[in-house]
């Protein structure tokens, strides 16, 4: 059974979608505010987070960017759900890393529909990443450039997948240790600069001026966004 996450402070509405996604056969969890949001995220290990944008303690916008930048959430799927109906605040949105954006008021089974639709998307998941000359084979285990397999460790290559399939996610060092050492670790912040300055020395043209693996000055590292391209090939 799929977990839901919802945030809504409108009780009524609350109500109606929770109703309605549970007896479509979803497990529904949530909350009316979005103080904590994060957290109850987190706690909660949804397989799809629903979030309204206007909340009257909280920005769906920063919790949404909350969750996009936790190594633990940001794979998750996020549907807003909002009365912002511009096109810029759906520009905002979707760059922030939103899945899907829903305009109130909606058809209840056009939620359902989109929903549906982003489970049927994670049940097909990309076996191959390309990001311009640069390739990688989830299944094989291989990373290519300009056709040219790369030997790579495997904490190289378990450091380049996860950034690849996060385009444009900025995440610091410590959020990097969690997610590719894991939380039982040896190792300090310095290992993340020591194996990013590998990566780049094998992947980049110019590993002083890296076009793949950009540095955020005071907080930490991302993949290019505009360079990342996944291939068409599931598994």
């Amino acid at each position: 059974m799929k977990k839901i996450l919802l945030i809504e402070d409108d009780s009524d509405l609350f109500a109606l979608l929770k109703y309605n996604l549970e007896k479509e056969g979803f497990q529904m969890v949530g909350a009316q505010t979005g103080r904590g949001a994060v957290d109850l995220c987190r706690r909660e290990r949804p397989d799809l987070i629903i979030l309204d944008i206007m909340l009257p303690d909280s920005d769906g916008l920063d919790i949404c960017k909350g969750i996009r930048t936790h190594p633990e959430l940001s794979h998750i799927p996020v549907i807003f759900l909002t009365a912002r109906a511009s096109e810029t605040d759906r520009i905002v949105g979707l760059e922030l890393g939103a899945n899907d954006y829903i305009v109130k008021p909606f058809f209840v089974r056009e939620l359902i529909a989109r929903i549906k639709i982003q489970f049927r998307q994670l049940a097909q998941p990309v076996r191959k990443l390309q990001s311009g000359p640069l390739d990688l084979d989830r299944s094989a285990c291989r990373v290519s450039l300009n056709g040219n397999p790369l030997s790579l460790t495997a904490t190289e290559f378990r450091l380049l997948e996860f950034l690849m399939t996060r385009p444009g996610v900025v995440f610091s060092r410590e959020q990097l240790l969690d997610a590719v050492w894991g939380h039982d670790r040896a190792v300090t912040d310095r290992t993340v600069d020591v194996y990013i300055l590998r990566l780049r020395q094998k992947i980049e043209d110019d590993p002083a001026a890296p076009a793949f693996i950009r540095s955020v000055r005071g907080f930490g590292y991302s993949f290019n966004e505009a360079a990342n391209q996944p291939a068409a090939a599931m598994a």
